[in-house]
């Protein structure tokens, strides 16, 4: 059989979900309703962390970010499916398949590290609130958030130019709706222990380490918090986490589910269906969770929708 480069492939075609015409209707009216959703949403969250001076807080600016980068996700990985159901055609060239690629590990990769200092900053908030506005200043914010992006970009720059210098066999056919690197790795002839080493060195960097930082911060929170006297206080400081506890919950279920299980040939239709879960439902959950949990952002978003100032004159006048 003859080894071919990966670098001059054309194009690439995938398989999709073409075993079961029947619901391939019924998933690219799911898939386009979930996300123009997750545009919806996400957008409007950006707009009124942006807008409203009520929200320019470092939570806020995570926030915002980590839907910016909820967009870029749902639409590199989204769009192309969209497009070739549409155009009746499964291919996408090499380039839009790097990109996908890439796209899709850096994304990932960025939130990983975004929820974990996301629960760094509502730790200092609750266990060192008189610290908090000098440990979480702007600057340091952005820095952090700077870092996290850094981080997922470089790993997954590695990681897919580590996946470049390998070799197929003739078969270009993926057995996925993306170009998901477990999926393109399947295609591989030669040995692939070392790309598989560097995968396993950066899966460990990037999900148990910030899945421990998590851990850690919010068992030092609940300590706070049950050290809380009134119950209105812990009621309060109980919300303030509530929301992005349950997106930490969402993303690394999905994630772990994903990457973590054994790579069997009978595993590769659950694959599909999880990845629909990670890039569609996870990023369309996320402002539909922080809307429904956090008051700050249910009251921001009812004034951008209103049209009504931004934040009510007294707010204004007690800054």
């Amino acid at each position: 059989m003859v080894k071919t480069n990966l670098t001059v492939i054309s194009n690439f075609i995938f398989l999709g979900f073409t075993h079961y015409p029947k619901v391939e209707i019924t998933l690219f009216v799911l898939c386009l309703l979930i996300y123009l959703i997750t545009l919806l949403g996400n957008i409007i969250l950006i707009s009124v962390s942006l807008l409203d001076s009520c929200l320019h807080k470092p939570m806020y600016l995570f926030l915002g970010n980590l839907s910016f980068l909820d967009i870029w996700y749902t639409s590199s990985t989204l769009t192309p499916m969209l497009a070739n159901f549409v155009s009746g055609k499964n291919t996408i060239p090499f380039s839009g398949c790097v990109a996908q690629m890439y796209f899709s590990l850096a994304m990932g990769s960025t939130e990983c590290v975004l929820l974990s200092m996301m629960a760094y900053d509502r730790y200092v908030a609750i266990c060192n609130p008189l610290r908090y506005p000098i440990i979480m200043n702007k600057r340091v914010c952005v820095q952090i958030a700077a870092g996290s992006w850094a981080t997922g970009c470089i790993t997954a720059l590695v990681e897919t130019v580590s996946v470049l210098q390998l070799s197929l066999c003739g078969n270009r056919i993926i057995n996925h709706f993306t170009c998901e690197i477990l999926a393109v790795l399947r295609l591989i002839c030669v040995d692939t222990s070392k790309v598989q080493l560097i995968m396993l060195v950066i899966s460990v960097l990037l999900l148990p380490m910030p899945m421990l930082l998590i851990c850690i911060s919010y068992a030092f929170i609940l300590s706070s918090i049950l050290k809380i006297s009134s119950v209105d206080g812990r009621s309060k400081a109980f919300s303030t986490c509530a929301a992005h506890l349950t997106v930490v919950v969402l993303f690394y279920g999905t994630a772990l589910s994903m990457y973590l299980k054994p790579s069997a040939v009978g595993f590769q239709e659950i694959d599909k269906f999880m990845a629909l879960v990670y890039a569609g439902l996870t990023p369309m959950m996320n402002p539909i969770i922080y809307s429904l949990r956090n008051k700050e952002v249910k009251v921001a978003v009812k004034k951008l929708l209103a049209r009504s100032p931004l934040c009510p004159l007294s707010a204004q006048s007690s800054e």
